[in-house]
């Protein structure tokens, strides 16, 4: 992939924790992509690589102390985001949509904290909470029992919105999967973080802003959902679970939709694409991620 045009500024020295941090964005949101950018460069007690990835944008008029990446085309969400974490440096990486923010000063060392203090973690995603007071909604806490938001737990996908890892973690697991475009590729993440025999973790004491809007707002939201639910069975799962997630999920969606005939037709269309379109390389997990999993929780069929 060409890395497009590279602005670098000088780094500070290097006693803290290092943290590369990516902002990807496609310039149609401003006021928020600098609201979020500034509440990263406010942070306490890290050293900050910052780059803004212009997903078929220029990133200009940014924030001092943030570099800027431009590809020529709109890559794709998991794909932008890898760009920018080729091109970051840091012990640790924190990936932040352009409308996230983080309000506490003190975000990144306390999530930092979170992987000292338990090694077993290799991927740490906040609790969310819409900054204007709106209900969060609930898929917001990715995992199947919900309950209290602020609670704690382990997960097997995650919001990707904003989250943190060990960099030798996002390289073990081969970062976001590229073919996706958008959707899912936070349950890939978080299922390839448990296949390293790390874990990945619900932080509900660690707060992200973001506003609660209709993932649906995307006008291919329906066909690209069920396709990379497809994807995601034929690249992480062995050959015998892949048809039991697909079918599994087939079900949940049709006693979903079975009302909205339109939308419910466009999903199964791209459950068909996802079958018979290439997917990308497979790496399917081992038998013993899938006995962690099933023990922690939930088993990856569902």
């Amino acid at each position: 992939m060409t890395p497009g045009t590279l602005r670098r500024h000088a780094l500070p020295g290097r006693e803290r924790p290092r943290v590369g941090v990516v902002s990807l964005s496609q310039g149609t949101r401003p006021d928020d992509l600098r609201r979020g950018l500034e509440s990263v460069l406010a942070q306490h007690d890290v050293e900050l690589d910052v780059v803004c990835v212009g997903n078929g944008w220029d990133p200009t008029d940014l924030p001092e102390g943030v570099r800027s990446l431009a590809l020529p085309e709109n890559i794709g969400i998991p794909a932008g985001r890898n760009a920018g974490a080729e091109v970051v440096e840091g012990d640790y990486l924190f990936f932040l949509d352009d409308d996230a923010s983080i309000p506490s000063e003190t975000f990144l060392r306390d999530a930092i904290a979170l992987f000292g203090a338990d090694p077993s973690l290799g991927l740490v995603q906040p609790r969310v909470v819409d900054p204007a007071g709106a209900a969060s909604p609930l898929r917001w806490v990715p995992r199947i029992r919900k309950g209290d938001a602020g609670a704690s737990s382990p997960v097997f996908s995650v919001w990707e919105g904003a989250v943190v890892l060990p960099t030798d973690v996002y390289r073990a697991v081969g970062g976001w999967g590229a073919p996706y475009f958008y959707a899912h590729e936070g349950i890939e993440l978080a299922w390839r973080v448990w296949d390293a025999g790390r874990r990945a973790w619900y932080a509900g004491e660690l707060v992200a802003h973001h506003p609660a809007i209709d993932p649906a707002r995307h006008s291919e939201y329906v066909r690209l959902n069920a396709r990379n639910r497809v994807w995601l069975a034929r690249r992480n799962l062995p050959a015998v679970l892949r048809p039991l997630y697909v079918g599994s999920w087939a079900a949940i969606q049709t006693a979903r939709w079975w009302h909205r005939p339109r939308q419910l037709r466009v999903w199964l269309a791209g459950i068909r694409e996802g079958w018979t379109t290439d997917c990308g390389p497979a790496r399917p997990m081992g038998w013993l991620t899938i006995g962690r999993m099933t023990l922690a929780g939930r088993p990856p069929v569902v």
